[in-house]
C-alpha cells in the first residue's frame, strides 16, 4: 500500500508540471512565437518526466499496467479540473462530472 501511495504522490506532482507544460502557455505566452512556447514547455516537461518515470517504475511493482494507466488518467483529471478553474479561470461545467463518472467506471472495471 505504501508503494501505491508514493506512486500517487509522484503522479500528482508530475501532473501539476504536465498541466503547465501542456496548457500554461495558452494563458501566458499568446504573444510569443509557438516555438518559444514549445521550448519553455519542454523545459517544464523535463520536471514532469523526472517525477513520472520513477512513479511508473514504482507503481508497476504493485499495479498492473492497465491499473497504472487508469490511475494516471484519474489523477490527470483530478489535477486538470482545479488547474482549469483556478489557473485558466474556466468555469466548472457538467462535462467535468460526466467525464469523472466515465473515468470512475474505467477504474471499477480495471481494478475489479
Amino acid at each position: 500500500m505504501i508503494t501505491i501511495i508514493k506512486t500517487i504522490g509522484l503522479l500528482i506532482m508530475s501532473n501539476v508540471f504536465m498541466m503547465f507544460a501542456w496548457y500554461g502557455h495558452l494563458k501566458n505566452m499568446q504573444s510569443k512565437a509557438w516555438y518559444v512556447a514549445a521550448i519553455i514547455s519542454w523545459g517544464i516537461a523535463l520536471f514532469e518526466y523526472l517525477l513520472q518515470v520513477p512513479a511508473n517504475r514504482l507503481g508497476y511493482q504493485a499495479l498492473t499496467l492497465p491499473q497504472l494507466k487508469i490511475l494516471q488518467e484519474v489523477i490527470t483529471l483530478a489535477v486538470f479540473i482545479p488547474f482549469s478553474i483556478f489557473y485558466m479561470q474556466k468555469s466548472l461545467s457538467w462535462n467535468y462530472l460526466w467525464a469523472s463518472l466515465c473515468i470512475l467506471g474505467a477504474v471499477y472495471f480495471v481494478f475489479k
